[in-house]
């Protein structure tokens, strides 16, 4: 049950208390019990909205940005990735494996701010060895929803 309220929610996180109860097979208390169970467990970290920032008139940029460090005896990356994920800028931090160590995922109001943030921040953080910066130009699709797909009305046309 837990696994199949996982996926649901990560799909919808508005969907009704009710109507996941439905689906479950459970009652509505269970359900509310189970969530704050998985929220207490830091199971369920956050609920988010995914905003289409391209049909607003709010300016957003965002870019991905490789950074190599020097791990640190002991702690690994650990104490890099968790000065630099304090800044407000910063919207995530990953492990990586490959050629680069950490990814971070940055959003500024334009590509001059964030590369301002990069250079004079980033940069010259003392395990920071090298950083590459991707700016992210279109989105076709993030978290599973595919952008800019007009719904397609296949419901069948009934005539007298």
């Amino acid at each position: 049950m837990r696994e199949e309220l996982l996926a649901i929610i990560e799909k919808n996180s508005r969907m009704d208390l009710k109507e996941l109860a439905v689906i479950l097979g459970i009652s509505e208390i269970d359900v509310v019990n189970e969530l704050q169970a998985l929220e207490d467990e830091g199971i369920i970290c956050g609920y988010h909205t995914l905003i289409n920032w391209e049909k607003t008139s709010i300016e957003k940029v965002s870019a991905l940005i490789e950074v190599r460090v020097t791990p640190q005896r002991g702690q690994g990356f650990d104490n890099v990735a968790e000065r630099i994920e304090k800044y407000p800028e910063v919207q995530s931090v990953y492990l990586m494996s490959g050629a680069y160590d950490l990814m971070v995922i940055l959003e500024g109001k334009t590509l001059r701010e964030v590369s301002s943030f990069v250079s004079d921040k980033l940069s010259p953080l003392d395990q920071v060895l090298s950083t590459a910066t991707h700016f992210i130009l279109k989105k076709y699709k993030d978290h599973g929803t595919v952008f800019g797909q007009q719904k397609i009305d296949d419901r069948e046309m009934i005539t007298p």
